[in-house]
């Protein structure tokens, strides 16, 4: 349906995967999750990645992969919680398709991410605190990078729909 991309930023557990999936299917458009496009590339995980080489080469490469995926057609793409923190990764993107924000209040989140123990960010004694100052601080970045912003507190299928009439 669309020659131009699609990226979904927003905080972890905003459903980016989850939404980004499902409006790609109902575009008929491919997705791709930064994350794992990084995981393929490097043949590791995030988190093994942010343990062996540390943040500022995660970094990089995710702003290579970003260059990358920018020049491509017809994806929906998922990108990282702190991609469009940086706004060279925003400029990359925004030339290649509309920044859509999934925008959902803290709390929400936190409920979300009850038990998820895979985000190499929160891995600190006191997890709901640390969330807090980063969406604190991400919040802000995220809204200067997007194009559109839609109220991603609810199903997965709404949002989508929300996105839908946003972007058309």
């Amino acid at each position: 349906m669309m020659n131009c991309n699609i990226i979904l930023c927003g905080f972890m557990g905003s459903g980016k995967s989850t939404v980004g999936l499902l409006l790609a299917k109902k575009l008929g458009m491919s997705f791709i999750d930064l994350d794992t496009y990084i995981e393929k590339k490097e043949g590791m995980t995030v988190s093994k990645i942010f343990e062996k080489y540390g943040e500022p080469y995660f970094r990089k490469v995710e702003k290579e992969s970003a260059k990358e995926l920018a020049g491509k057609n017809g994806l929906v793409i998922a990108a990282g919680g702190g991609t469009l923190v940086d706004k060279e990764n925003a400029d990359t993107f925004r030339t290649s398709g509309k920044i859509v924000l999934l925008d959902l209040p803290v709390e929400v989140i936190a409920e979300r991410l009850k038990g998820d123990n895979s985000r190499p960010l929160l891995q600190r004694p006191n997890k709901d605190k640390a969330m807090r100052e980063l969406y604190e601080k991400r919040m802000p970045l995220y809204k200067s990078a997007a194009d559109i912003t839609v109220d991603a507190a609810a199903a997965p299928l709404i949002v989508c729909g929300r996105i839908i009439d946003a972007i058309s």
